[in-house]
């Protein structure tokens, strides 16, 4: 499985109406961090897609919806599951062995 890039126009069929948990990596332009944990996050889609739907979100693009879904700083990797966020990983918390245990608890 691969990451599906979403933009303010399908974020909410395909992470609030979907099915299942959705993890959604909310990166931006120019974030340093976000750009190292980028290659974490696709591997860890490749591990555990099979159970949870991976997407990332631009809030570059998007800034109206990541401070509706309470984004104020960035990386954050999010679960949602039936349309509520669920857990997260938020800035300096946000390291790929965080991240991996975050989906662990949720990969059930």
């Amino acid at each position: 499985m691969s990451m599906l890039e979403v933009d303010k126009k399908t974020f909410e069929d395909e992470v609030l109406k979907a099915d299942g948990k959705v993890l959604v990596d909310y990166y931006g332009d120019g974030c340093v961090p976000c750009a190292a944990l980028m290659p974490h996050v696709h591997e860890f889609a490749e591990t555990y897609g099979d159970k949870i739907k991976f997407c990332q979100l631009n809030t570059t693009k998007a800034r109206r919806l990541a401070i509706g879904q309470k984004i104020l700083g960035l990386p954050v990797i999010a679960i949602y599951e039936n349309g509520e966020k669920v857990d997260e990983c938020v800035k300096d918390d946000a390291t790929p062995e965080n991240v991996e245990a975050m989906i662990k608890r949720h990969y059930a």
